[in-house]
């Protein structure tokens, strides 16, 4: 009766690492994303938020251009200063 609960007690170990392992993953790595498209995407949210403030074309320009990277954030002044105008 030992072997039997050393085996299972060991079974079940495994299970628990092999699920930490996949727990830990970022969804992102673990499916995969194009830098480009979550880019694009998001200039576009960015001209819905900020309206004619924001020249979406510019960036999706520079989306493309720049393979994706840097990835602008409406909510971070520095990363869309260069697509911000004034009316």
């Amino acid at each position: 009766m030992s072997s039997k609960y050393t085996f299972a007690l060991i079974c079940l170990t495994l299970v628990f690492i092999g699920l930490q392992d996949f727990t830990n993953a970022e969804p992102a790595i673990a499916f995969g994303y194009n830098p480009v498209e979550v880019c694009l995407e998001n200039c576009a949210v960015c001209k819905k938020m900020l309206g004619a403030w924001f020249e979406g074309p510019r960036c999706a320009e520079a989306c493309i251009r720049h393979r994706g990277t840097p990835i602008p954030d409406c909510e971070d002044f520095a990363s869309i200063a260069p697509f911000l105008t004034k009316i």
